[in-house]
């Protein structure tokens, strides 16, 4: 297999057991109101962006709530399954900073910062 569908077949894997360990059915009327939160640390950093994607379609069909720790390099694959961003930085190694935006605010930043850059 290749290293695509080996990635795919590992989130398919986590995706059932997550199911099965929240009783998870097909059937939204026999679903009941359940707490599905899921963290998932170093999410995504050196799989495919297309694997990624279809992990995070995966998780949002089982709709679980995601708390996902990923690399800025492939934010632009989240952003579309995530409603609020952090971004955590520790320059000088003594003193981390945190800042919390929801995902319209960081797409407005995101949006000002490009066209600064494109007029430079």
């Amino acid at each position: 297999k290749s290293g695509g569908q080996k990635e795919k077949l590992a989130y398919t894997i986590l995706a059932a057991s997550l199911a099965y360990q929240f009783g998870l059915t097909d059937d939204t009327q026999l679903r009941p109101r359940t707490f599905r939160f899921v963290m998932i640390d170093e999410a995504f950093g050196r799989g495919s962006d297309e694997s990624a994607q279809f992990a995070l379609e995966l998780f949002k069909k089982l709709d679980l709530q995601l708390l996902v720790a990923t690399p800025l390099t492939k934010i632009q694959v989240i952003e579309p399954f995530v409603s609020e961003v952090t971004f955590i930085a520790n320059k000088d190694g003594h003193d981390s900073s945190m800042r919390n935006l929801t995902i319209e605010e960081y797409l407005e930043e995101k949006k000002q910062i490009n066209e600064l850059d494109e007029k430079r």
